[in-house]
């Protein structure tokens, strides 16, 4: 029989765009309003645009068509951001990565207009894992990881886990977030974080396949917190790699924490053994 724990909480991702005033969430519809109690009743709010569909968050295989897109009443305009920084072009309902690599891994997000007023979307995470799978061998060639790759390291990992078949290591790379806090003993006091996750169309996180050792590494840092946290609530952390012995969830999502000065780059690996893609 499996335990049921009481379910581990990850750090919530921050939109990255805002505007002046209030912006209201619920559920997939966003909406701007005023703050100032005196224009309540003077303000039109149907000038705004209303959100209807937010951009979901997608962790693919490296070489992989990505398709951002949100659905919008009352919108005439969009423009797309990634980390918070327009990309050029990009003036549709809808963003498609091509071809995703290493350096396409960031937060996505898309303000919404209507003539001159805007509401942002939430920002979406798209993360890229390179891995030969637990049922076969990808091809990925040095020429196709250089192209889409922002280091000489996160080359070497992408080509590493090409090599394997049957449960890894799977290398998936995310965005660091900056942000301090402090949570328990571990990771207790951090200056930064980065999630690993799948939303729950994808299989909410990554599976473990039975009979296999089940770990979390980071290769790159020596003094990281590394946390999990399983689909049924059970968690557990460690520095630098932890092991999930026994598994009790379908399926596990990872943070790792960053004990001083959190990376500059957009996109950190962390290698995952014993679980499918």
């Amino acid at each position: 029989m499996k335990k049921h724990i009481p379910h581990i909480k990850f750090p919530h991702i921050i939109t990255l765009a805002a505007i002046t005033g209030l912006v209201v969430i619920t559920g997939n519809s966003v909406q701007a309003q005023t703050t100032d109690p005196l224009l309540t009743d003077s303000v039109d709010q149907s000038e705004f645009p209303q959100i209807t569909a937010q951009p979901v968050d997608q962790v693919v295989p490296i070489g992989s068509d990505v398709v951002l897109s949100v659905q919008a009443n009352n919108a005439d305009g969009y423009q797309w951001l990634r980390n918070g920084v327009p990309v050029d072009g990009q003036t549709n309902n809808s963003l498609t990565i091509a071809n995703a690599g290493i350096g396409d891994v960031g937060l996505y997000s898309c303000e919404v207009f209507n003539g001159g007023e805007m509401v942002p979307t939430r920002a979406a995470s798209v993360e890229v894992e390179t891995t030969a799978g637990a049922t076969g061998a990808s091809t990925i060639t040095a020429s196709t990881l250089a192209a889409k790759t922002t280091s000489a390291s996160a080359l070497t990992a992408g080509l590493s886990a090409a090599s394997m078949t049957g449960g890894g290591p799977i290398t998936v790379f995310g965005t660091p977030y900056l942000g301090g806090g402090s949570k328990g003993g571990c990771p207790g006091p951090y200056t930064g974080y980065v999630i690993y996750t799948k939303p729950a169309s994808q299989g909410w996180g990554w599976t473990p396949i039975s009979g296999m050792a089940h770990t979390a590494t980071d290769t790159n840092r020596t003094n990281t917190k590394i946390e999990y946290g399983g689909n049924y609530g059970d968690p557990g952390c460690a520095q630098t790699s932890v092991t999930i012995n026994p598994t009790y969830s379908p399926a596990y999502r990872f943070a790792i924490y960053f004990t001083n000065n959190v990376p500059t780059s957009t996109n950190y690996p962390i290698v995952l053994t014993g679980f499918n893609p």
